[in-house]
């Protein structure tokens, strides 16, 4: 049974780019090796295209977010340009050594997409084939570099159909993370129950926090311990930045953390611990605090 009355804390790392893959994962193995904390990546496989999510600029609130969280300087300038001016690299291909050295590290690993451009931003115009496609791609180069079948997904920027969720049911995932909610549950979207619980981030992202309301690196760990509950929590992090830019601020979050008793788990922890009794609720795109575009909210139980 789930210990309800302490504080849970479950590590969604999200690792989006090439840049990422190669020095962010690295870092976050060190810090995560130091605190003796064990968390679930999430790869992208296929083409960093990064630069065509220059795109988004006709999304009011993108170009305000790419300046309030100082995103070329985050992110470094190549990764801004691949995919325009300097060819999108395979991630995969090129870097799994690095993304294998997480599971040799003993973390839980899954699939964040295949291409991650490609899915943010058009999603809603993929046929049913596409997306299984797309996902297919993702886990043929997965099962190449572990040897084994992934068990979990989770959609890049929280965005999802009801042609993703049903493409997720296909492929059998014990669970997966898509969503931006309270707890564990299973996702009706569109109408349609599908079959794979979902494991919620239910954290903000130091990306969305950043920035606003005065809010810096150097005071955004008080948000977190603020809002640390008991019970499950889940907080995605991302390579390119707590790996990175971030590093530090991410450490003394984990400092916190430590010192006020927080009990580590995986994601697949989190989801045999708290997701036995389940309920079915509804999922809908929408706007959230610090983010630009739409993701899956979670709903209140049906």
């Amino acid at each position: 049974m789930p210990q309800q009355q302490s504080p849970t804390l479950a590590l969604k790392v999200d690792v989006d780019t090439f840049c990422g893959t190669r020095d962010g994962i690295p870092n976050l193995l060190r810090i995560f090796e130091e605190f003796g904390v064990r968390a679930t990546f999430y790869f992208s496989l296929g083409p960093d295209n990064s630069g065509k999510a220059v795109r988004r600029l006709l999304h009011k609130g993108f170009l305000a977010k790419m300046l309030r969280t100082k995103a070329p300087a985050m992110y470094g300038l190549k990764t801004m340009l691949y995919g325009t001016l300097l060819p999108a690299p395979l991630i995969g291909a090129n870097l799994a050594g690095v993304i294998a050295s997480v599971k040799d590290a003993g973390h839980e690993t899954g699939i964040h997409c295949w291409d991650h451009v490609h899915w943010h931003d058009h999603l809603r115009q993929l046929s049913r084939e596409e997306v299984a496609a797309e996902l297919g791609r993702a886990s043929s180069a997965f099962q190449e570099i572990f040897g084994c079948r992934a068990a979990t997904s989770a959609a890049p920027g929280w965005t999802v159909t009801s042609t993703s969720f049903e493409a997720q049911d296909a492929l059998g995932f014990t669970y997966c993370s898509d969503t931006r909610g309270e707890f564990p549950f299973y996702p009706v979207f569109s109408g349609k129950r599908f079959k794979t619980l979902q494991v919620p981030s239910t954290w903000p992202t130091m990306d969305e926090l950043i920035g606003e309301n005065g809010v810096t690196a150097a005071t955004v760990n008080d948000i977190y311990l603020k809002r640390l509950k008991p019970g499950l929590n889940v907080h995605t992090i991302h390579a390119e930045l707590e790996g990175n830019a971030l590093l530090a601020t991410f450490r003394e979050l984990l400092v916190g953390l430590s010192a006020s008793g927080v009990r580590f788990v995986t994601l697949s922890q989190a989801a045999t611990e708290y997701g036995a009794d389940a309920p079915a609720c509804a999922v809908e795109m929408g706007p959230i605090a610090g983010r630009a575009m739409p993701v899956a909210l979670q709903a209140p139980a049906l």
